[in-house]
């Protein structure tokens, strides 16, 4: 992807999540995986780290295994 496409990916992650400023940092992550974005790409939209990325996944996962 070229720069500009990779601009234009971001202000649209950042316009999905723009409605959810109080979520968690687990929900944000949730809603913009959908969108296949890298963690990088993620800490970005979400003012955060990649590690905390990750970390919000993981705590997503953990606390899906005993629903369902």
């Amino acid at each position: 992807m070229n720069t500009n496409d990779d601009s234009i990916k971001l202000m649209l992650a950042y316009l999905c999540i723009s409605k959810e400023a109080e979520a968690s940092l687990v929900r944000k992550v949730e809603v913009l995986d959908r969108f296949e974005l890298l963690d990088s790409e993620i800490a970005t939209v979400c003012g955060a780290s990649a590690q905390s990325v990750r970390n919000a996944r993981l705590q997503r996962k953990k606390g899906s295994r005993g629903k369902g």
